[in-house]
């Protein structure tokens, strides 16, 4: 038992991206199947309706990203 174990601390949980409220952008890119490149060039444009920005870090809104693509004809 190491010392973080002795003190009750344990490892950060992973949480499944279908249960997190925001995504990384390399999260976002293995959730949809959509090239980093592409997915990049997508939350770059300034309408983009799921990205959250926290400061200069971009995050993806997943419920909104689902939306996206349930009415997208092509991306």
């Amino acid at each position: 038992m190491n010392a973080s174990e002795k003190r009750g601390c344990t490892k950060k949980s992973e949480i499944p991206y279908w249960e997190k409220l925001t995504l990384t952008l390399e999260e976002g890119s293995a959730y949809s199947g959509i090239g980093i490149n592409k997915f990049r060039a997508m939350t770059n444009e300034e309408d983009c309706p799921f990205v959250l920005w926290v400061g200069r870090r971009k995050c993806i809104k997943r419920k909104k990203l689902e939306e996206y693509l349930d009415h997208a004809y092509s991306v």
